[in-house]
């Protein structure tokens, strides 16, 4: 450290444990031989701090929409899907439909988020502190880590399962769960740089091996067996919430995967590159997850493997006629996975930082392991139950995060007039200077009022609901919104901050 520094360093001490280590200090204290072997590998270290501008220098914008795409060409939207005829009773038509109509709606959130990567060099839960505070934004930090870890179980148990069936039942849907697992912690280590090189080049081979479970599998899906019931609103609009659930929670860590761009980008670009990134692959995915599932009853050798390996059952008897050749685009298949888990797990060693001042001074890297024992050891419990799990988390995750981004998002756009400016890197970690997040929290506490009503799960279903389906998700994101404002003026007003 120079004298200069020395000098300003001590007028200006740290008043938080994160300021008193700098994005360094996640690996000083390594031995110098594991350092190497860090930067060797290219494994990130860096935190949650704020990124400087003279670090925001990528200018491969297009990796925007790779990434988001890479995520999205796999088959857990083939299984989201399936829900629509398995779970709700809805054709292929119905379900094709409710899979447009909410997809377009639902990405415009995360594509918003997106564009303030660039201009503010935010982390998407340190960008929620200048909504939620130093302290309460641990409420959504912790919320997005159950949210980001119930999405990879479902991961995990899919790509297990297709594992297993390739193997006939020689691999176990644990020990599948054991390898996806293993092989994305790996790809997790090396952070930004080399995530998004991964993503730029997965979803090519995604989208090949999908096409050809597609081409081997047409006649069978031609066979679609008609719903048991007419379609109803209700289940029209319960399934809508589980099409929208897979994609809002994705703003919860929109702003990670492009805050290293150069803010001189377009905002429009940013937005455009995430909104079609995530809404293309998901549509035509999710489609064809429907078009499987309502052609499986009328496909006996699906339906037997199916009744086995559930997802993987049905896409290892769509690559049945191909022999050993469709055995390895199973496993190409599962391995399409990694594409969600990867950019999951980047930011969920993030989010674990965010929670308690003292977790920043662990590696980043530290976290991906500790997740993914955790991941790993919940799979293998849920596995046995698996689209009651979806079911029963997802529409969960769908009321929680459409409040959390209606409160960022008005704070953004009323508060801080969309100016990145506003959000002061100064003050990232200073609770003295941050808003007290009382308004935040009050909001999103007071807007159950109405979520409860219109909730329809297994568990409970609100008087709203009887009658309408599960709106929950719609009334989180405009009452939590419409809450906060008065609340944040009044907080503003009392405290000055």
């Amino acid at each position: 450290m120079s004298a200069n520094a020395t000098a300003q360093f001590e007028m200006n001490p740290p008043t938080d444990e994160e300021k008193g280590n700098s994005r360094r200090s996640s690996v000083s204290s390594e031995p110098s031989v594991f350092q190497k072997v860090l930067r060797y590998g290219r494994v990130e270290a860096r935190g949650i701090e704020p990124i400087p501008l003279e670090e925001r220098t990528s200018t491969r914008y297009y990796n925007i929409a790779t990434i988001w795409t890479s995520v999205n060409t796999n088959i857990l939207g083939i299984t989201f899907g399936m829900l629509g005829p398995l779970a709700y009773n809805l054709s292929l038509r119905d379900s094709a439909l409710v899979i447009l109509f909410f997809n377009i709606l639902s990405c415009i959130i995360p594509g918003y988020l997106s564009t303030l990567g660039p201009k503010t060099g935010l982390r998407q839960m340190i960008q929620a502190r200048y909504s939620f505070g130093r302290y309460l934004v641990s409420i959504p930090a912790l919320l997005n880590l159950a949210t980001m870890t119930g999405f990879t179980v479902i991961i995990f148990i899919t790509g297990g399962q297709c594992l297993a069936a390739v193997s006939n039942g020689g691999i176990s849907p644990n020990v599948g769960i054991i390898i996806i697992g293993a092989i994305s912690l790996v790809v997790s280590f090396c952070g930004f740089k080399v995530l998004h090189l991964f993503e730029t080049y997965a979803w090519i081979v995604a989208l090949i091996a999908i096409t050809i479970t597609t081409g081997l599998g047409g006649a069978g899906l031609s066979k679609q067996s008609p719903p048991p019931i007419p379609a109803t609103a209700a289940n029209v609009l319960n399934f809508g919430m589980i099409v929208a659930s897979y994609q809002i929670p994705y703003a919860g860590l929109a702003s990670d995967m492009s805050a290293y761009f150069n803010p001189k980008v377009s905002t429009w670009k940013v937005y455009w590159y995430t909104y079609f990134g995530l809404m293309t692959p998901t549509i035509l995915l999710m489609t064809l997850g429907a078009a499987i599932a309502g052609a499986i009853p009328n496909n006996p050798a699906w339906q037997d493997q199916y009744d086995k390996y559930l997802v993987g059952g049905a896409l290892s008897a769509m690559l049945a006629p191909a022999g050993n050749f469709g055995k390895f685009v199973l496993v190409i298949l599962a391995l399409t996975l990694l594409g969600n888990t990867c950019g999951t797990f980047y930011s969920v060693t993030l989010n674990f930082q965010t929670l308690l001042p003292w977790l920043f001074r662990v590696p980043r890297y530290v976290f991906a392991v500790v997740i993914a024992i955790i991941i790993v050891a919940v799979s293998i419990t849920a596995v046995n139950d698996f689209f009651k799990s979806i079911e029963n988390v997802v529409s969960l995750i769908g009321y929680w995060s459409s409040q959390f981004c209606a409160i960022v998002i008005v704070e953004d756009v009323v508060f801080r007039r969309r100016d990145p400016a506003a959000y002061d890197h100064s003050i990232w970690c200073d609770a003295k200077k941050l808003p007290l997040g009382i308004a935040a929290v009050g909001a999103g506490i007071l807007a159950w009022g109405l979520i409860v009503p219109a909730m329809n799960q297994v568990y409970f279903t609100g008087p709203i609901a009887k009658h309408t389906g599960d709106i929950g998700f719609e009334l989180a994101f405009f009452c939590s919104g419409l809450l906060y404002i008065p609340l944040r003026y009044a907080e503003k007003r009392l405290s000055g901050r």
